[in-house]
């Protein structure tokens, strides 16, 4: 019996719950493995042939080879797991943030400090804010996987 997921309908965000945990369980495990410094390495200097070495779906693979954090979040990707990988590239969360929105560093900082994305437009999918699918650079192809 499939549990009821209201929170599927918040624009912008990807709730990481126990469905997302069993379908990314490789994609994260593949992110740990970078906290050591030989397997960054090993990664950085080929990065399909170290993915390869994974179990993830071919899509996980792109998704990491492309820098796409928010297709890897859709196909279970943690974030906090999925930060070792912009480290690695030696990227910040702020960075990797803004790249998710669509922003640069700055402007995604600078809306932070604001308080953040308005409500308004945002509080259901099919709004038209800013944090809607159609307004986010791969908001087209988070639509698809998370449907």
């Amino acid at each position: 019996m499939a549990l009821d997921k209201p929170y599927k309908d918040i624009p912008g965000t990807t709730i990481f719950d126990a469905e997302q945990s069993r379908k990314g369980y490789h994609l994260n495990q593949f992110c740990m493995s970078l906290m050591k410094a030989e397997n960054r390495e090993r990664f950085k200097a080929n990065q399909r042939a170290y993915l390869d070495e994974w179990p993830m779906s071919e899509e996980q693979k792109q998704a990491v080879l492309d820098m796409d954090l928010n297709r890897a979040m859709a196909l279970g990707g943690n974030i906090y797991f999925l930060a070792k990988i912009g480290a690695t590239h030696g990227l910040s969360f702020q960075q990797m943030a803004g790249s998710m929105t669509g922003l640069s560093e700055d402007a995604y900082r600078d809306m932070m400090i604001k308080g953040g994305r308005s409500v308004e437009g945002n509080r259901y999918i099919g709004e038209d804010g800013d944090a809607q699918a159609q307004h986010q650079p791969q908001g087209q192809t988070v639509a698809k996987v998370g449907a």
